[in-house]
């Protein structure tokens, strides 16, 4: 333990899965931080990948990446977008890595020839990880993933029930959140879920001090009273979480409830009344904007919006500030082509080409991108849709008709987009890279220094700075062997690193600019990424002049 002592604050999940545990945790971490605390989060996930980057978007959700290069789950961008905060690597581990870490240990000999089992090797290993997470925080708030009763999150549970008796009564609160059903043939809210959910975890060994209650509607007094009492906890520590029109309106929910009364209570903490002023002024924002803007989100993981978390939320981000709903018309790159372009877009006023792997729908991208430049129609590309539109220029501008990524072509003619051999990766560690190396672990990842082009887009965006820093997610570049012909033709170059082409935007155009990297994992609701809100900008001038 640091020498500053930390308070745990652990928040596990019944009945079923999906009720908001990350926008729970956060909310609460939210209100603990505006009222003064230090406060840092921890996220564990259950699945026995090492992370979540091998998983597909539609299995799992968005791929959150941190400043230091850690694939992570979505909820840490939660936790980011909700504290203002940047997270690393420490913020989130998974049963993989923990299985990894304590078999690593047993083949260097560190157990000294002892039987290893789940207890008490793994359950420790978990714990040290949680603790080390919180070392220098007044509070660390755990979210365990899954829900209580699965097999999966057993050694969790238990290690956070042993962790929870070794720091003390008064450095140790469960939060447990469970669902409310409304039956309806029946006319009324359903207790019992919760109940057995609360039984379930007192088996374990973990009596919840507060009780979370997710519901479609508010829940009556009478019922929190019956929920208190056949829960164990005081009347004051049944919160209700009913539906919010925004996700950031539940700390201010949670806030009316006194949530913050209980947790003092049990942590023995004095606790001031939270600032909350600016957060409520950008919630409003958020519910009754008094403009509102269209943008053409056009992607290939439509079945799961989950899959954009953070860029859906980063243009929630951006309305909030510019007093503007961001309604997001969403266009699969698989169904656009020359033909229906005109009425897919004429109504929209910008087109995003936003990332993502593999070739399925890159021709549809490619078509957005060239009636986004050859319509004036603001465009942002973020990632692969920077590397698409190097490509439909190459075709479109240059006459290259064979240009491509050797993602798509191994073998084209003229790989406008190419896989480098060798970089160095955000801890200052050279990588090697080929078409054969493992998916996992090959990709440029995490936070690097970008350099703005004087005079061009990209720095005006950036309020004029010289250098930005943003975070990477993709194995392939774009290839230097052209950039003469691009720019001789009007494409430039308008950010670099280390070499690399970071950000390309188009002369003669109002507001065209392609990125590398994923400028919505820097975006919160107190400060937006100035990319973002450039581009959402751009639009609006575009809807004015129409």
């Amino acid at each position: 333990m640091s020498e500053k002592e930390t308070k745990f604050i652990f928040v596990t999940g019944g009945v079923l899965s999906s009720l908001g545990k990350g926008i729970a945790s956060a909310s609460i971490a939210t209100l603990l931080k505006h009222a003064g605390k230090d406060v840092s989060m921890l996220k564990i996930d259950p699945y026995i990948n090492v992370d979540p980057g091998t998983m597909s978007p539609l299995e799992h959700g968005e791929v959150f990446v941190t400043a230091d290069g850690a694939e992570t789950d979505l909820d840490i961008g939660h936790y980011e977008r909700f504290l203002n905060i940047n997270l690393s690597k420490q913020n989130n581990f998974t049963t993989g890595q923990v299985y990894s870490t304590v078999i690593e240990k047993e083949r260097r000999g560190d157990y000294l020839g002892k039987t290893i089992q789940v207890i008490p090797h793994i359950t420790n290993e978990i714990q040290e990880r949680i603790v080390k997470a919180g070392e220098g925080h007044d509070i660390l708030i755990v979210e365990v993933g899954g829900t209580v009763g699965d097999i999966e999150s057993l050694p969790f549970l238990e290690a956070i029930r042993e962790l929870g008796g070794n720091l003390g009564r008064k450095n140790a609160l469960y939060v447990h959140l469970t669902l409310v059903p409304y039956l309806k043939a029946a006319g009324e809210l359903k207790t019992k879920p919760t109940q057995h959910s609360v039984q379930e975890l007192r088996r374990i060994g973990i009596s919840p001090q507060i009780v979370i209650c997710r519901s479609e509607m508010p829940i009556p007094k009478d019922v929190k009273l019956k929920l208190a009492s056949s829960c164990g906890v005081e009347k004051n520590s049944v919160i209700e979480a009913a539906d919010a029109r925004s996700i950031y309106k539940v700390p201010i929910n949670f806030l009316s409830q006194n949530i913050l009364t209980p947790i003092s209570e049990n942590l023995d903490l004095s606790i001031q009344a939270p600032d909350m002023e600016e957060w409520n002024s950008l919630v409003k924002n958020v519910i009754a904007p008094k403009k509102e803007v269209t943008i053409g989100f056009v992607g290939k993981y439509l079945e799961l919006k989950e899959s954009y978390k953070s860029l859906t939320e980063s243009f929630v981000h951006v309305g909030a500030h510019l007093d503007t709903k961001v309604n997001l018309k969403w266009i699969d790159s698989e169904e656009i082509d020359s033909d229906c372009e005109e009425g897919v877009f004429c109504d929209v006023d910008g087109i995003l080409v936003a990332g993502g792997f593999g070739q399925r729908g890159v021709e549809g991208k490619i078509e957005a991108i060239r009636y986004a430049r050859e319509n004036k129609v603001p465009f942002l590309g973020i990632c692969l849709g920077m590397q698409l539109s190097l490509v439909e220029f190459a075709r479109n501008v240059l006459k290259l008709e064979d240009a491509n990524s050797v993602e798509f072509e191994p073998e084209c003619k003229n790989p406008v987009i190419y896989l480098i051999d060798a970089f160095i990766d955000a801890s200052g560690n050279k990588q090697i890279r080929t078409h054969k190396s493992p998916l996992g672990g090959t990709m440029r990842l995490g936070e690097y220094a970008c350099d703005t082009k004087p005079g061009s887009l990209l720095r005006k965006v950036y309020g004029g700075a010289k250098t930005i820093h943003e975070r990477h997610r993709h194995r392939y570049e774009a290839n230097p062997a052209y950039r003469d012909a691009f720019e001789k033709a009007g494409l430039i170059v308008s950010g670099e690193s280390d070499g690399l082409i970071e950000a390309v935007e188009i002369k003669e155009h109002p507001w065209f600019l392609g990125v590398q990297f994923h400028p919505e994992f820097t975006s919160r609701l107190k400060k937006p990424n100035q990319a973002i809100l450039g581009f959402v900008e751009a639009a609006l001038q575009n809807k004015s002049e129409e």
